[in-house]
């Protein structure tokens, strides 16, 4: 019992994942599959009443067949003599009637594949969108990539080899079965044979499927050090280190190429090995049947024709089980993959918010990474409308908190509350829907400037309304004004051709424009050269009182005029007020402003 189940985990594990995105319709194509196989040996058979007519005219003798005899029965039932012509004829038929079996099956397995490949698809996309942030920024962001871009075509390939191997298996086991009902003596003779040459196949398999798991893993760490190159390329530029990091790249590459070439070689050698084979199997068969068992040759060489069939489909379905342990790898890294998603799919509460009416609560709120503790017994209570920043030393637990608030990270204990409602109990897709977030490094998307300030909404009056008043609160109007191609300029990859403030501003008119409650500005201006930190610390002024604003800041001339500083230190708030109290209550406050020169 153990063994069997030991079988079935090894032959359909990957069964059961396929089986997930198609149910049932896969068991159709095996179907089609068993229709293919069973009309083309009836079309076979016909050669048996063939021989005889041609051979003694009249009519064929099913009696001479073995147990074949029952299809040349079934065909005279039908009132269809099996004279040449009546003999033509139903081979003919049966021959053209597997033409469309064949042909449908070929269909069938493409909409299969489609399907399959859309379904992985969307649902790593949408197990990747539930991913919770804690989650995501300890993932590998370069294995990630791999997963939803290579591993996805070559998981897709695997199926398809995967599901070619089934179909072999089940072309095999019918014309055995055919091969067995003309002649059971060759039948088992050649079937022995057939099994002798899986021992040489299950060596290749072996490594083949190692080659395929080194391929993988050298394919995640390369799609993360491109990641790295391209994010750092102007440092590695400027510092003269581009062509040392690109040694890391240089060996993975050869690593890859490796790999490939090992499983290249494996599948030169399956591919080889399999006519000679073949022929060799035949050969000493025939020759035994015929030397010591006297057979008669008719039936041979129709049972002869049936195993070259099954063994030609033995040796197809060889090659094809050696080519999905090519890629085999891969599925094993997006079984993986996928149950790190879910593992990591972020809790939400039903409870929906339409907007922010009164206040955001924090009560006794720790937090942790780990042993490491970022925040310890956080009370605080933010107004709607009102403006609050966050100082602190670098550590301080200013990010953090504001990532709390932004319900991107849990709080390990303590609750915070969105006008009185528990946090985790709040659809957190509709709270963060009610949130804008600018941080230190602008989001530019390659596309308009239309585009990335409405996120891809359709051009509509009241759209192009809502644009210009949101370009206009975020002082975006007069850079726009100043362009040929105003708001349908290409920004490029990243904006590449725009400034640190131009991006600054059309990150923050995006935000502005989905009409939210909460604005959120991480560093946001930290980057930027003191005029153009100027120019938009007025325009985010010009807010205060419209939106509540929280804002994380190093420097403290951004936040002079915040209703009210939170000041931080070691994951505590230590005191709480406006700009000038706090300069008289804390010295270390003090030492800070004197330290900026304000």
């Amino acid at each position: 019992m153990q063994k069997l189940k030991d079988l079935v985990k090894k032959y359909f594990k990957d069964f059961t994942f396929f089986y997930r995105y198609l149910r049932s319709k896969i068991f159709i194509a095996f179907i089609l599959s068993i229709a293919v196989s069973f009309l083309d040996g009836l079309g076979l058979t016909m050669f048996i009443p063939l021989l005889q007519v041609v051979e003694d005219g009249g009519l064929a003798n099913p009696d001479e067949m073995g147990q074949l005899g029952i299809f040349i029965k079934a065909i005279q039932g039908l009132g269809i003599p099996m004279t040449l012509v009546g003999v033509l004829i139903m081979m003919m038929v049966f021959f053209v009637l597997k033409g469309v079996a064949t042909y449908m099956r070929s269909i069938y397995l493409v909409i299969l594949l489609q399907s399959f490949n859309r379904k992985i698809r969307l649902n790593l996309l949408t197990l990747l969108n539930r991913l919770d942030f804690k989650r995501f920024i300890l993932s590998d962001v370069g294995r990630i990539q791999n997963t939803m871009t290579g591993e996805v075509g070559r998981v897709s390939l695997a199926f398809a080899n995967y599901f070619h191997t089934f179909q072999q298996a089940v072309m095999v086991l019918v014309y055995i079965g055919f091969a067995f009902m003309a002649d059971p003596q060759f039948a088992v003779l050649v079937t022995i044979g057939g099994v002798l040459t899986n021992f040489l196949y299950q060596f290749i398999y072996k490594r083949t499927k190692g080659a395929s798991r080194e391929l993988t893993r050298y394919n995640s760490t390369f799609q993360g050090q491109v990641i790295q190159h391209v994010g750092h390329f102007k440092y590695l530029k400027a510092t003269g280190m581009v062509n040392e990091y690109g040694e890391k790249l240089k060996e993975t590459i050869f690593n890859i190429e490796k790999s490939l070439r090992r499983i290249g070689s494996l599948n030169s050698i399956a591919t080889a090995a399999r006519e000679p084979m073949l022929v060799i199997i035949i050969a000493v068969v025939i020759f035994i049947q015929a030397t010591f068992f006297g057979g008669n040759i008719g039936v041979i060489l129709i049972s002869l024709l049936f195993f070259y069939r099954a063994l030609s489909s033995l040796m197809a379905l060889q090659g094809y089980w050696n080519s999905y342990m090519a890629v085999s790898g891969s599925i094993e890294n997006m079984q993986d993959f996928q149950k790190h998603l879910e593992a990591g799919k972020e809790k939400t509460g039903k409870t929906t918010i339409k907007s922010l009416d009164k206040k955001i609560t924090i009560e006794h709120v720790n937090f942790a990474y780990g042993e490491e503790q970022i925040l310890n017994d956080i009370n605080l209570e933010i107004k709607r409308n009102e403006s609050v920043a966050f100082v602190g030393e670098s550590g301080s637990g200013k990010t953090t908190l504001v990532n709390l608030i932004a319900g991107l990270l849990p709080e390990s204990q303590g609750r915070i509350l969105i006008d009185e409602i528990p946090l985790k109990e709040i659809n957190k897709e509709s709270y963060q829907k009610r949130i804008g977030y600018v941080s230190q490094d602008p989001v530019v998307f390659n596309d308009t400037i239309y585009n990335n300030v409405t996120f891809w909404a359709p051009p509509t009056p009241e759209n192009l309304k809502r644009f210009e008043r949101s370009a206009q609160q975020a002082a975006l109007a007069d850079f726009l004004n100043e362009l040929p191609n105003g708001k349908n300029t290409e920004l490029g990859n990243n904006g590449i051709n725009l400034s640190g403030g131009q991006k600054q501003r059309i990150s923050i008119a995006r935000e502005l424009f989905k009409e939210i409650d909460i604005l959120i500005l991480d560093e946001a201006t930290s980057a930027l050269d003191s005029e153009t930190e100027k120019a938009i610390q007025e325009s985010i002024d010009a807010l205060q009182g419209q939106y509540t604003i929280l804002a994380v800041a190093h420097r403290l001339s951004t936040i002079r005029n915040a209703d009210r500083i939170v000041f931080m230190d070691k994951g505590k708030i230590l005191d709480v007020d406006h700009f000038d109290a706090l300069v008289q209550k804390q010295d270390r406050f003090r030492k800070m402003v004197e330290l900026q020169e304000l």
